[in-house]
């Protein structure tokens, strides 16, 4: 990592956490999605990390039809580095988060390393009223409800994206993540140079203390040494202050209204471009620079937009 004093700034649009009454800023449509997506990128995300919504309820949809009509237009309007997800939502199985990256075949994907619970339910104490049937189940489920990523899941996905030349925002919620991708990478099953999202403060994972964020840096460090790229999110309010630990600690830095809806105490953010700017300001308050896409397929050795299925 001492050897990237460019920073690469992931924005993720909308993801799967939040809910549309939870904030009028979360992207939900198609159009939503593309202009949240070019104005991270045109603020300085070098990567812009997607999902999918259903345009009249929000409710998060993983299927390819779903993709289809941003994926293209996003590409179309900026250079970013288009990340699908492969995490969908925790109601879903393996091949229904499996088929937008299967078949768009895009540069990236995110893949979570492992099997967790992911515990929504506390956003129930903030949030009292909702404007679509599906928002409240889908929170209170989640106290019983497992996001499932066996080691054969996780062989399916790795195998399905490698054939077409797809690599990985590798996302470690705990410290055992970072063994189970140190597993794969034993058995040639993922291929350096590793991008390792490291994810601090969701219920069920590593919390968001600045040891744990040290520990989960030195274990990496000690089980990958150069042949990855560290990349950090804080969820909620932890964003931006583990960001700034990260970046000071020679490492990249993801934002974005997946993971928080805020800009400050009580400040709902506006867009995902006001997120990007805050990181931005961090990352160059330190003296250092952002990381342009071009730097991004560089770094991480992508294959290209060019060749993508989109």
């Amino acid at each position: 990592m001492a050897k990237n004093r460019k920073v690469m700034i992931t924005c993720a649009v909308t993801g799967a956490i939040h809910t549309p009454s939870m904030s009028p800023h979360l992207p939900v449509t198609p159009e939503q999605i593309i202009d949240a997506a070019v104005g991270a990128a045109e603020a300085g995300a070098a990567l812009v990390h997607v999902h999918a919504r259903n345009p009249k309820t929000g409710q998060p949809d993983q299927s390819p039809e779903a993709f289809e009509p941003f994926l293209k237009v996003i590409k179309q309007r900026c250079d970013a580095v288009i990340n699908i997800t492969t995490g969908g939502a925790p109601t879903m199985g393996v091949e229904e988060r499996l088929g937008p990256c299967a078949h768009f075949k895009p540069e990236v994907a995110s893949l979570n390393m492992g099997s967790m619970n992911f515990g929504l339910y506390p956003m129930l104490g903030r949030f009292k009223t909702f404007e679509h049937e599906w928002e409240r189940p889908y929170l209170e489920g989640s106290k019983d409800r497992i996001f499932k990523n066996t080691f054969q899941d996780i062989e399916n996905i790795l195998t399905t994206c490698a054939e077409n030349g797809t690599r990985f925002e590798i996302e470690c919620y705990d410290i055992g993540h970072l063994y189970t991708l140190a597993h794969f990478a034993d058995r040639g099953l993922v291929k350096p140079p590793f991008f390792v999202q490291s994810v601090f403060g969701i219920l069920g994972g590593i919390g968001p203390h600045p040891e744990d964020v040290a520990h989960m840096k030195r274990t990496a460090d000690r089980l990958f040494g150069d042949d990855y790229q560290w990349s950090v999110l804080g969820a909620g309010r932890h964003q931006l202050a583990i960001a700034a630990m990260a970046v000071s600690m020679g490492g990249n830095l993801r934002v974005g209204l997946e993971d928080s809806l805020w800009l400050g105490p009580g400040q709902l953010a506006k867009s995902n471009a006001d997120q990007v700017r805050a990181a931005r300001q961090i990352v160059e308050g330190l003296g250092l620079e952002v990381a342009t896409p071009a730097d991004a397929r560089a770094t991480l050795q992508l294959k290209g937009a060019d060749k993508v299925a989109f």
